[in-house]
């Protein structure tokens, strides 16, 4: 097992060196996708570079979505010889301490998904913790099973082999609606799942790049597709669930 860490970013230019400095005691190399974020960013992201020779920048000219940003550093870190990604976001909301918790579920489980399931504090917005209850509703219709804890999070650990093979058969969605269907379809394809309980953290002023609208109008038509494509899959899956 060979893992580095992945950080997909746009606009957080506030948050991300304090993010990147919690890390630094880890001793794992980071990628920071870019996603076409401003000139203030770009600024922070040049320092950050210069500064800790661990970290590697990838830009995109242009903002694509969370799912671009991610499928782009998959690839880097495959390229670059790593066998696994810690994931986590540009915001602060993940607490860095809790990544080596993902590291050690991995090591013992390296073919695993490894999910952080949320342990929300009181500063968490109602709304936000309603949308992560109904994911995990459909997400468990979609499995037929409640091996995923939580289709959300950002904070999760992939083995990159796996991963690419499914996103080079299946394209994934590009925006918010990425990381819920890539946990369902990397179970489809046989993957088990670690649930590891990680803080999420809401800082006043915090900087939310999801649409309430389109955002919410993606994950809907992607819970409709995935409920569907779950029909023929529901026998191989109930199998699954009773092994």
């Amino acid at each position: 097992m060979k893992p580095c860490l992945l950080i997909p970013i746009y606009n957080h230019g506030a948050t991300i060196d304090r993010v990147v400095q919690a890390l630094a005691p880890l001793g794992l190399p980071c990628f920071i996708v870019d996603d076409g974020s401003d000139d203030q960013t770009a600024t922070v992201l040049d320092d950050l570079e210069a500064r800790f020779p661990w970290v590697h920048v990838e830009r995109r000219e242009q903002n694509g979505g969370r799912g671009e940003a991610l499928r782009l550093g998959y690839r880097l870190a495959a390229r670059s010889g790593f066998s696994h990604v810690v994931q986590l976001d540009a915001d602060g909301q993940h607490d860095p301490r809790d990544v080596p918790a993902m590291l050690c579920a991995a090591r013992r489980r390296p073919d695993a998904l490894v999910l952080g399931v949320p342990i929300f504090g009181r500063d968490a917005p109602r709304l936000r913790r309603f949308g992560h209850s109904l994911s995990r509703f459909w997400v468990h219709v979609e499995t037929c099973s409640l091996e995923i804890g939580d289709p959300l999070c950002g904070l999760r650990c992939l083995p990159l082999t796996p991963t690419l093979r499914l996103l080079n058969r299946v394209p994934c969605g590009t925006r918010m609606d990425f990381d819920p269907e890539i946990v369902v379809r990397l179970l489809w394809a046989g993957l088990p799942v670690v649930n590891v309980p990680t803080r999420v953290r809401y800082f006043p002023n915090g900087i939310s790049h999801f649409d309430p609208f389109w955002d919410n109008l993606r994950i809907s038509w992607l819970h409709t597709r995935l409920f569907f494509g779950m029909l023929p899959r529901s026998p191989g899956l109930l199998t699954r669930r009773l092994r």
